[in-house]
């Protein structure tokens, strides 16, 4: 397995090729846009994560990684192509994965591996090896092998976790999975577990629908803790000193590329998913939630909205609470303006601080990116129109905001 070609080279992708360049395998990345390609050739890395650019540069310089639009012959092809759902029908779109294997179709050969790392529905692994067996005549699980190895990693620390992380392999026979943990064995120093194909496409969904269920409960209890005028991240902190319990904390919903998602891939297979789709309905409510109670407190004028990314620290606003909130503001008649100092392309204007807050009426703290703490009430008080704060995500010291006049109101304890 000496010639690598790895399909899709976003969050996931461009990371493992590199980790996989790295250790001396000749890595082919493909990705249908030109501009992405073109800036990996030249080194240039379009993801903020610590370590990956020069980790790229490195790759690249040594010839062990180069970027192309076309896939070519190779002993092994991973598939780290996006499953966005499709809003319409809340199943899993595809539109990515099909045509990444149409792909590997036009050059698939007897011993080659095929892995799927995307987040899929159950069954989609031997949908692919059944699809690749009619078109070629190849027999899967013989003359050529697939595995499904879900990706474990997060923005904000995708190396150390692609590397570091417990993985778990689905093969759709004892050696294809085998065949998949020598290769994985090569950049992966956390355990490696074999299972079927099936198993480790549920167990993918699980590990997420459990966090986005965990943090629905948060949520339903920071509406709670307003009701009763109670504090609900006291209330979270105390809980979790059980040794049993471990509640995660409320926010203004959830983002990401996977945790809205990856409910719905389940509840399409399956009728029982009761809970697990309560939970996504509620943590999609958090920001028409947030927005009413803005407009019980500012009639009308400027919202000033810090942080869009879909979690602190991170420059990824795929499915970022924020965009809800800012549309939701918007068809309500107020004028919006956003800062966020670590993104840098997002569907709205993004503006500096000053701009962001002058002639506002409120701040509503979105993400909790640690240089939120450092921001000086009082130098922002000056520039705004009324001084309320709104923090979704008890980022900063609201005591600070209030001995300089601000009215804050804190998530699940705004009394």
């Amino acid at each position: 397995m000496k010639k690598i070609c790895v399909l899709g080279l976003g969050f996931i992708g461009l990371p493992t090729a590199c980790m996989l360049a790295s250790k001396g395998k000749k890595v082919i990345g493909v990705d249908i846009e030109r501009k992405k390609v073109e800036l990996i050739n030249k080194g240039e890395c379009y993801i903020k994560e610590a370590r990956m650019e020069k980790l790229l540069k490195n790759v690249i310089n040594s010839k062990n990684l180069i970027a192309k639009t076309k896939v070519e012959k190779a002993d092994v092809f991973i598939i780290c192509t996006p499953t966005p759902l499709d809003k319409k029908t809340k199943k899993c779109n595809l539109n990515y994965v099909k045509p990444a294997v149409k792909m590997i179709l036009n050059v698939l050969e007897k011993g080659n591996l095929v892995i799927l790392e995307s987040t899929v529905p159950i069954g989609t692994t031997e949908n692919i090896a059944k699809f690749l067996e009619k078109k070629t005549g190849l027999k899967a699980g013989k003359d050529f092998f697939i595995a499904y190895c879900p990706e474990r990693a997060i923005p904000g620390n995708l190396l150390y976790e692609i590397q570091n992380n417990d993985r778990i392999i689905g093969g759709i026979n004892k050696d294809s999975a085998e065949m998949t943990k020598k290769l994985y064995e090569t950049f992966v120093n956390g355990n490696i577990y074999l299972t079927d194909s099936k198993t480790a496409e549920m167990t993918k969904l699980v590990e997420n629908i459990f966090r986005d269920v965990n943090i629905a409960l948060a949520n339903e209890l920071a509406k709670i803790c307003d009701e009763v005028k109670l504090n609900v991240w006291d209330v979270i902190e105390l809980a979790n000193k059980h040794p049993r319990v471990n509640l995660h904390k409320p926010g203004p919903g959830v983002g990401g590329h996977c945790l809205p998602f990856d409910a719905w891939f389940l509840a399409e297979k399956t009728k029982q998913a009761n809970i697990i789709t309560l939970a996504r309905k509620i943590n999609d409510s958090m920001a028409e939630y947030i927005v009413n109670k803005i407009r019980k407190i500012v009639r009308k004028g400027k919202i000033s909205i810090l942080g869009v990314a879909y979690k602190g620290n991170v420059n990824d606003t795929r499915e970022s609470p924020g965009k809800k909130i800012i549309k939701l503001l918007k068809e309500k008649g107020y004028e919006v303006s956003v800062y966020d100092p670590i993104v840098s392309n997002f569907e709205y204007k993004l503006n500096n601080l000053k701009d962001a807050v002058k002639n506002s009426s409120c701040i509503i703290i979105v993400a909790d990116h640690e240089i939120f703490k450092a921001i000086d009430p009082k130098e922002i008080g000056k520039l705004m129109k009324e001084k309320i704060i709104f923090d979704t995500k008890n980022c900063i010291d609201l005591e600070k905001w209030r001995k300089e006049g601000f009215r804050t109101i804190l998530l699940g304890a705004s009394y």
